[in-house]
């Protein structure tokens, strides 16, 4: 694991594509657990926590690093990279 991320060159000012809710989830009607925001394209996904872990996927899909969390009081970011909670 590494001490610092790598990866905050591709944090950029994004707006939530979805921000009412998990863009996938949202197309098929269904809930989720707890949302994340990708950092470089403003993708709004479900948490691990959640069936078919959307946030993961789209980093799988897209190698987008770095996500925050999407959810009211909370204030951390995850870089899938570097295995960093910051």
């Amino acid at each position: 694991m590494a001490l610092t991320c790598k990866h905050l060159s591709f944090i950029k000012d994004v707006q939530p594509r979805t921000p009412e809710g998990c863009e996938e989830r949202l197309k098929i009607g269904s809930d989720w657990v707890h949302l994340r925001l990708c950092l470089e394209c403003g993708h709004v996904g479900c948490c691990d926590d959640s069936p078919h872990k959307h946030a993961t996927a789209h980093f799988k899909a897209t190698d987008h690093p770095v996500i925050q969390s999407f959810e009211p009081g909370e204030d951390w970011r995850w870089c899938y990279i570097d295995e960093l909670m910051f």
